[in-house]
C-alpha cells in the first residue's frame, strides 16, 4: 500500500513552529517512502477560523518549500458527512443520543466505548495500552448539531486514505478513542506515530514567551527557511553520526520514524541561529543580496544606495551575517549619521589615552597608501607610541568609524569606508565621544 500522510492545521491563528515540525516530518516521511503528502484544513471552528488564518498556514508551507500532492480538503465542507456517520453509529448501536447535562439545549450524540483494554504500537513510542476502566464514553456531535474533532478527523482521515498519522504527542490519549472509533466502522486503522513535544530550557512547552515561536516570526527576523526547515527536522529526529546540516535530498534519504526520539526536544535559538548562519554564509552572492534587499525594503537609507558599493558591502558581511535582518547595522557604511551603542561608546571609547590615540592614527593614515597592510602598520606603530600593546587600540577604533562593536575585518571594513570616512569618524569620536 502506498503511504499517505496529511497535515491538518485549524487555521486559528499564527502557525507553530511545534505544528510545522509535524508537517516536515510528514512531508519527509512521505518522500522518503515514495507516498503522498496531503493537506486537510480543520476549519470547523466557526469564529475562529479565518481566511488570513488560513493564508499563514499557505504562506508558511510555500516559505519552507513545504508542497502537497493533491487538492486541499476543507473540513467544513464535509459536515455533512460526518453527521451521517455519526447517525450510522447510532444505528448500529456504537453511539447514542443524550440531553448531555440535562441542559435541555438539545441532544448530543456520544461515542460508546466498547469496555475493553484498549491497546495499539506506536510507531515512536512502541506499544502503548489502557485500562478499559479508564476509557470514558465521548462526545462526538454536540448539541449545536456540530461534530467534535474526533468524529471529523476519522471520518476525514477514512475519505482521504490516509495510511501513517504522525502528530504530536498531545494527542496519544485521542488515539485510543480513535482507534475505538475505527473499529466500530469496520475500517482499519491507519499506524500512529507520536512526536514529542518542543520544550524550552526549563522542560516546559515552548511557546511566545521564550522567543519566536511563530513560523512568521522566523521569516521576518531574517532567517533562512531552509536553515529553519533543516534544523525543526532534527528536532526529535537523528538522522545517524555527527550530521547538522543537510539538504532537503539527504534528510529525505535518511528520514525514518525509528530514529524519531521519544522524548521532548529543547528548542535553542542560538543553535539555530549558528545554522542559519551556516546557510548564509553558504548561499549565492546575488541570492543573499536579493534576500538582504527585501529586509532592507522599509529602510530609508538603503534605498537609493549605490549599487556597486552595495555589492562590495554585501560580500564582505555575508559571512557575518547571522541573520538577514543583522543588514539593517550597515547603516554605518552609507550614512554619516548612524547610532552608535553606548555600552559600545563606554567601553572603547571614554578611557583615559584613546583621545590622543585616535587622533594620532588619524594624522598618520593621511597621505599613506590605504590598503589593509599599510593600515594596520600604522595602528601598530600608533599603539606602540601611545604604550599600548599590538591589538589594543582595534575595539575603540572599530566604535569610532562604525558606531558598534563586531563587525568584519577591521583593516577590510576600514579600506571599504575610504581614508576620508574613516578620518572624518576618527576625529569626530576624537572631539565628541571620547573622555578626557
Amino acid at each position: 500500500m502506498s503511504v499517505r500522510v496529511r497535515f491538518a492545521p485549524s487555521p486559528t491563528g499564527n502557525v507553530h513552529i511545534g505544528n510545522i515540525r509535524t508537517a516536515i516530518f510528514n512531508w519527509l516521511f512521505a518522500r522518503h517512502e515514495g507516498g503522498k503528502f496531503l493537506l486537510r484544513v480543520e476549519d470547523t471552528d466557526r469564529e475562529r477560523s479565518t481566511p488570513e488564518a488560513l493564508q499563514a498556514v499557505l504562506d508558511a508551507l510555500n516559505w519552507l518549500g513545504i508542497d502537497y500532492d493533491e487538492e486541499p480538503l476543507y473540513q467544513s465542507k464535509r459536515i455533512g458527512v460526518h453527521l451521517a456517520i455519526a447517525e450510522k453509529l447510532v444505528q448500529n448501536g456504537h453511539a447514542y443520543k443524550e440531553d448531555k447535562g440535562g441542559t435541555g439545549k438539545g441532544e448530543c450524540i456520544i461515542f460508546k466505548m466498547p469496555g475493553k483494554d484498549a491497546v495499539y504500537t506506536d510507531l515512536v513510542k512502541g506499544e502503548l495500552r489502557k485500562e478499559a476502566k479508564d476509557l470514558k464514553d465521548f462526545v462526538i456531535v454536540r448539541s449545536d448539531g456540530t461534530p467534535t474533532f474526533h468524529l471529523a478527523n476519522i471520518a476525514d482521515d477514512i475519505e482521504m486514505k490516509i495510511t501513517h498519522i504522525i502528530r504530536g504527542d498531545d494527542h496519544v490519549e485521542n488515539t485510543f478513542k480513535h482507534v475505538a472509533l475505527y473499529e466500530a466502522l469496520g475500517v482499519t486503522p491507519p499506524k500512529y506515530g507520536h512526536l514529542p513535544m518542543i520544550v524550552n530550557a526549563q522542560g516546559k512547552p515552548y511557546s511566545k514567551r521564550d522567543g519566536a515561536a511563530f513560523v512568521g516570526d522566523f521569516k521576518s527576523n531574517g532567517f533562512h527557511p531552509d536553515a529553519l526547515f533543516n534544523y525543526l527536522a532534527l528536532l526529535g529526529w537523528s538522522p545517524g553520526g555527527d550530521r547538522e546540516k543537510m539538504t532537503r535530498a539527504e534528510m529525505i534519504e535518511a528520514f525514518t520514524l525509528d530514529r524519531v526520539k521519544s522524548g521532548p526536544s529543547q528548542m535553542d535559538l542560538v543553535k539555530l541561529t549558528h545554522m542559519n548562519s551556516e546557510y548564509v554564509a553558504g548561499m549565492p552572492q546575488d541570492d543573499f543580496i536579493a534576500r538582504v534587499k527585501d529586509v532592507l525594503a522599509g529602510a530609508d537609507w538603503a534605498r537609493n544606495v549605490d549599487e556597486n558599493f552595495f555589492r562590495e558591502v554585501a560580500a564582505l558581511m555575508q559571512s557575518r551575517t547571522h541573520l538577514y535582518s543583522y543588514a539593517a547595522g550597515w547603516k554605518y557604511f552609507f550614512m554619516d549619521d548612524f547610532d552608535y551603542e553606548e555600552k559600545s561608546v563606554n567601553k572603547g571609547l571614554k578611557k583615559e589615552g584613546i583621545r590622543q590615540a585616535l587622533s594620532s592614527l588619524a594624522s598618520a593614515l593621511e597621505g599613506i597608501d590605504f590598503s589593509v597592510g599599510t593600515i594596520e602598520k600604522i595602528i601598530h606603530e600608533t599603539e606602540l607610541a601611545a604604550g599600548a600593546k599590538q591589538g589594543k587600540l582595534n575595539f575603540s577604533i572599530r566604535v569610532a568609524i562604525t558606531g558598534c562593536a563586531t563587525g568584519a575585518g577591521l583593516y577590510e571594513t576600514m579600506v571599504l569606508l575610504g581614508r576620508d570616512k574613516v578620518l572624518k569618524r576618527l576625529r569626530h569620536a576624537a572631539e565628541k565621544l571620547c573622555g578626557e
